[in-house]
């Protein structure tokens, strides 16, 4: 990896910038008016007349939560009762944004998760958890990043990808970022660099290989009152070439691209305490397409 290309994943930027850190994954209560039945001095008063619009909107809404509850009866039995591997066929398809609810593997190697399914909602949800920890920050310590890449590679290409981290990740480029030889932020600092999925999206696949595109916003930088590299956020789409050896989908190759990148918002800055508590106190998740 390169200076300021922080996201490798040992591929080659497509857009990116040089100063960019990414260029490189019960009801609720209503009240209602009542209006009066007529005008006690005035017995010819007409009682007002009901809008016939709010009996179509009731109507509506009645008709809306009985779709809701059917949707979210479908299919029967509980994801308990299944099996961590079991998929449906096309599920993935059916809802592109959505997740399909299958439940997420029970295997770990190490840290990782392991142990998907032999279909093209398990390569997904490999590479969404393997861009995962290719995206975090135990990948700046030399001994956690060959323990990851070893876990998350195919025996083929295991050591060609070693290699290439290992030169990314070198002395030179911790000092530069402000980290220790270690990989480990100064004192009185929190290093930061998460990558957290957004979607996947398969670009081919068959039984034996698969190309999977994930979307990933990510957060990069040190906290601390005298970093000169505060903690942004970025987008990122990294692409992963995977294998199944038999058991498991392991990487063959990886690259990133920038974007597509949505307009900031106007959300307040945080300051660098609190950037850091939520680092430390939120953890990550099992992805799941």
């Amino acid at each position: 990896m390169s200076p300021g290309d922080e996201h490798d994943y040992r591929g080659k930027d497509q857009g990116g910038r040089a100063d960019d850190p990414y260029s490189t994954l019960g009801g609720t209560r209503q009240t209602r008016t009542r209006l009066p039945d007529g005008d006690p001095g005035n017995p010819n008063a007409r009682r007002p007349v009901r809008n016939s619009r709010s009996l179509v909107t009731i109507t509506g809404i009645v008709v809306l939560l009985v779709a809701a509850i059917a949707f979210a009866n479908r299919g029967g039995g509980s994801d308990d009762d299944a099996s961590p591997g079991a998929k449906s066929s096309g599920a993935a398809g059916s809802g592109p944004t959505a997740a399909t609810g299958t439940k997420p593997v029970e295997g770990k190697n190490g840290t990782i998760p392991s142990g998907f399914a032999r279909d093209e909602q398990g390569a997904q949800s490999a590479a969404a958890n393997y861009a995962v920890a290719l995206g975090s920050a135990e990948m700046f310590n030399q001994e956690q990043r060959r323990d990851i890449v070893q876990s998350i590679a195919d025996s083929s290409t295991a050591t060609k990808l070693q290699s290439g981290f290992d030169a990314d990740y070198s002395q030179g480029f911790l000092e530069q970022i402000g980290l220790d030889t270690d990989g480990s932020a100064p004192a009185g600092s929190t290093f930061v660099n998460r990558t957290l999925p957004a979607g996947t999206k398969v670009k081919s696949y068959s039984s034996s290989t698969a190309e999977i595109d994930v979307w990933c916003s990510g957060l990069f930088g040190l906290t601390g009152e005298k970093s000169t590299k505060p903690v942004t956020s970025g987008w990122f789409t990294v692409t992963m070439q995977l294998k199944w050896n038999g058991s498991d989908w392991k990487i063959l190759e990886t690259s990133q691209r920038s974007g597509p990148s949505p307009v900031t918002g106007d959300n307040p800055v945080s300051g660098s305490d609190e950037i850091a508590d939520a680092v430390n106190q939120f953890g990550g998740f099992t992805y799941a397409r």
